[in-house]
């Protein structure tokens, strides 16, 4: 049961997260339209992890809830992947400041929903009946940031001269942190066993594909991913997870009685 609820909490940490990173842009989208539609994809991962966080509430059984499980749980508790906790920018240290590059977030928005249409799609045959409705749901959902990143990201890479140089670089410093999604966890391993959840390793090939399809439309170059793996979902991040939790946790942990 431990192994389960890890799991569920790996992927609502997923969700919440990003919904967190690219609800960021919220009135600093670089269009009107554009500033909706990342707001719109915010508040669909932040439903997704309410999904889960209920869920795995039950799961844990002890008085938790969605809200203590998102607001008052610590950095090193979280499960999520590295890659979505990173910065709308290129690498600094967590209190370095610089400009949002939009080209960073649609290109991390491009490689995850990659991933994720292809893990809610086989999760919707899961064994756990509220995990394979959760998926449903999501997957309807992580289609359309799918869809959304990679037309954007056509339009970067066979765009302007700045525009595809600022897709490459992205690329350049996100795709290292892919390989997270291919090492496995003991909660993973399990999951996928019991028929739970998805070894990523059986959609490793249908995701390659997928993202060389689009980057060879986008006129961009693959870049290398071998060296360091991170290990976000084993409670061990990068320095800027701390920073982000700081913001979305500090009203609730001001007022931890309060009723939203």
């Amino acid at each position: 049961m431990a192994q389960h609820l890890d799991y569920v909490l790996h992927l609502a940490d997923n969700a919440v997260v990003l919904g967190q990173r690219n609800a960021e842009w919220c009135g600093h989208g670089p269009i009107l339209e554009e500033d909706i539609a990342m707001a719109n994809n915010s508040l669909d991962l932040i439903g997704q992890a309410r999904m889960l966080y209920q869920y795995a509430a039950t799961l844990k059984d002890d008085g938790a809830t969605e809200d203590s499980l998102a607001y008052f749980r610590d950095a090193q508790d979280f499960k999520n992947y590295t890659l979505l906790e990173l910065p709308h920018h290129g690498a600094l240290v967590g209190y370095a400041v610089d400009s949002r590059d939009y080209a960073v977030t649609i290109v991390r928005n491009f490689l995850y929903s990659a991933f994720m249409a292809l893990i809610w799609e086989k999760m919707q045959g899961s064994k756990d009946a509220q995990l394979a409705a959760i998926a449903a749901k999501s997957l309807k959902e992580v289609r359309y940031h799918l869809r959304h990143a990679h037309d954007w990201l056509v339009r970067f890479g066979d765009g302007t001269d700045e525009s595809h140089q600022r897709a490459q670089r992205a690329l350049n410093h996100l795709m290292p942190y892919t390989q997270e999604f291919w090492t496995h966890s003991d909660f993973e391993t399990q999951a996928a066993q019991a028929s739970v959840g998805v070894d990523t390793q059986h959609i490793k090939s249908d995701w390659d594909t997928l993202v060389r399809n689009a980057l060879l439309e986008a006129r961009l170059q693959m870049p290398l991913t071998e060296g360091f793996v991170t290990t976000g979902k084993h409670g061990t991040h990068s320095e800027h997870l701390s920073f982000l939790l700081d913001e979305m946790q500090s009203l609730a942990r001001a007022h931890p009685e309060g009723v939203w």
